[in-house]
């Protein structure tokens, strides 16, 4: 995905108004629309991104500005605005946007603070249509996973296999974690229960990598899940639970995806399926960026055997579904194995999907 798009500010948040009220968040889009009459009248909000409106479409600056007013609110520095806030135990009320707008000018500094912060939504949900990836690079290779994810955030989708999911015809991970993907495939789901799946290794990359363990790290994730889609707070409290809990938890490097891919993939390792992944992560890196990337996949891809194969798995946009989509080595083959809602939602799976 390339990052055009609307260009002016008003266009900007209107795009995204329109994506909030179509995934579900009436509160953001409700607050979006507020956000747009009040830039427009040279309000609060105004202020606040009007010093921005020339950053690139693929910025997200509306995204960013309410997982910074998002952020405050879970830190009990907007009350007002909270009482409106089902992740803070609200409840939208009729004086939402003029609580809202009191509370972007009385926190402007704070939000100010906080807004130059990239989106780290790090969506658990999106194990579910890419677990159908992992276990198909199982059963090509019959070998243990060498898992490398860009773009990895506080890493919680490397422990995808810790995970339940239940298809409705198969069923895959740990019966008793707390992160469940019970239904959700459209269609004719993966199968997930016909080969054993052993990870070998799993890391990671970020140009700002979150810590699972600490309050400012778990807030800051919590701060950019939409504040109305409760059932997506409880689901990344329990990943992060389960991170936490894990004795040896794999490293998130503070890197270029570029180049930590060039590092990772510059010799073949034999013994294991090498699979780099990444989830609604392109659109938020440069052109260089995604060349180099390519170019380290080429470079790999063409060393790659039978018993060092390399697979790029990824989860991204492609219009109002996000394609997922499996390059194999040897041979270089890709398939477009599933489709599915951003936030992980309702997938499709099997190829040409």
């Amino acid at each position: 995905m390339t990052t055009r798009g609307p260009t002016t500010l008003p266009e900007v948040l209107d795009h995204q108004r329109t994506a909030c009220a179509r995934l579900g968040s009436t509160l953001y889009a409700d607050l979006l629309g507020a956000t747009i009459d009040d830039v427009a009248a040279g309000g609060p909000c105004a202020a606040v991104l009007r010093p921005h409106e020339q950053e690139p479409f693929g910025s997200v600056l509306p995204l960013r500005f309410l997982g910074a007013l998002h952020w405050l609110v879970l830190a009990g520095r907007a009350p007002g605005l909270a009482a409106h806030y089902p992740s803070a135990g609200g409840a939208p009320g009729p004086n939402l946007v003029a609580d809202f707008l009191a509370a972007v000018a009385e926190l402007a500094p704070a939000i100010e603070a906080r807004i130059h912060r990239p989106v780290q939504t790090n969506e658990v949900g999106r194990c579910r249509a890419l677990v159908g990836g992992f276990v198909e690079v199982v059963r090509r290779s019959g070998l243990p996973l060498r898992v490398l994810e860009l773009g990895a955030s506080a890493g919680l989708n490397l422990y995808w296999d810790r995970y339940w999911y239940d298809t409705g015809a198969s069923t895959f991970g740990d019966p008793a974690s707390d992160v469940r993907f019970v239904g959700g495939w459209r269609g004719t789901p993966p199968e997930l229960g016909d080969v054993a799946v052993m990870v070998a290794e799993r890391a990671g990359c970020d140009r700002s990598p979150l810590d699972p363990t600490t309050e400012d790290g778990r807030c800051t994730l919590r701060s950019y899940v939409w504040a109305d889609q409760v059932d997506r707070l409880q689901r990344l409290s329990a990943a992060l639970d389960i991170v936490v809990a894990t004795p040896a938890r794999a490293q998130v490097d503070d890197a270029d995806l570029g180049a930590w891919a060039e590092d990772r993939l510059a010799a073949s390792v034999p013994g294991v399926a090498t699979v780099v992944v990444h989830s609604i992560v392109w659109q938020y890196v440069g052109a260089a960026t995604r060349d180099r990337l390519r170019a380290a996949l080429a470079r790999a891809g063409a060393a790659a055997t039978a018993e060092a194969p390399v697979a790029w798995l990824r989860m991204e946009p492609a219009g109002p579904v996000a394609d997922v989509r499996l390059t194999w080595w040897p041979g270089g083959t890709m398939d477009v194995v599933g489709t599915t809602g951003y936030q992980g939602d309702d997938v499709r799976w099997g190829a040409g999907s």
